[in-house]
């Protein structure tokens, strides 16, 4: 059953009948009780990733491999996302496979990309967590593209660690092309803490926020947050 529907894999396209990658779906949910049935349907579409693939195909792949994928998927994803037409089909992916592998793609490829395709591994990277990704992000808040400086700052908020506010609030010393970016990645680092019980360092990032040189709205973020570390706290 699964060489047939491999077979129909070769020409897919979303308008193809599923009914004919049934199979595949089958193994993907059989996968996560059986570990040989798993690394047998991830072994072959790691090869049919690597081999002659429609682009709706290479699609379904990735989605397949967020399901099912381990270590052993990372370097045929990681070959994919320098690709304009492929990298947020392995972004997707990569995101999903908890490995540190996975991270560690993502990480490498930033180097190796620029614009939308780096906004796109940045917001991976956020989406992951991914703590050992802190610095690097730090370093691109002050990036000369506005939308690789967003993101970058958004990423570090998604992060929400100490690190990440350090790097935040060092950015905002230093005059940055967009306040407003690390602003909210200050609010969302300071909520994440909230959230895990880390009330001093929460509170410490709203006060800062809240004081007079911020716009209104923002002291008002800052106030309620105040309010909320205080009725944790009580």
């Amino acid at each position: 059953m699964l060489d047939t529907a491999f077979e129909a894999l070769k020409k897919f396209d979303w308008g193809s009948d599923l009914a004919e990658l049934a199979a595949i779906e089958d193994a993907a949910i059989a996968g996560h009780a059986n570990p040989e049935t798993r690394e047998e349907l991830e072994n072959r579409l790691i090869s049919a990733l690597n081999g002659e693939l429609t682009r709706d195909a290479q699609d379904y792949v990735c989605r397949k491999l967020a399901m099912v994928g381990t270590v052993a998927s990372v370097p045929a994803l990681a070959g994919l996302l320098v690709k304009k037409e492929n990298s947020h089909l392995a972004r997707f992916a990569l995101e999903r496979i908890p490995v540190a592998e996975a991270a560690q793609a993502l990480r490498e490829a930033l180097s190796h990309v620029d614009g939308s395709l780096k906004v796109g591994i940045i917001s991976s990277l956020g989406a992951r967590r991914d703590s050992a990704a802190v610095a690097t992000l730090g370093g691109l808040i002050g990036d000369r593209d506005p939308a690789i400086a967003r993101s970058a700052a958004l990423a570090l908020g998604t992060i929400g660690n100490a690190e990440s506010a350090q790097a935040l609030t060092a950015a905002m010393r230093t005059s940055p092309i967009n306040p407003q970016a690390i602003i909210d990645g200050l609010l969302s680092c300071a909520e994440a803490m909230l959230v895990s019980d880390q009330r001093a360092a929460a509170s410490a990032i709203y006060k800062t926020l809240a004081a007079d040189s911020h716009p209104r709205l923002v002291r008002l973020a800052a106030t309620r947050g105040l309010l909320s570390c205080g009725s944790k706290q009580a």
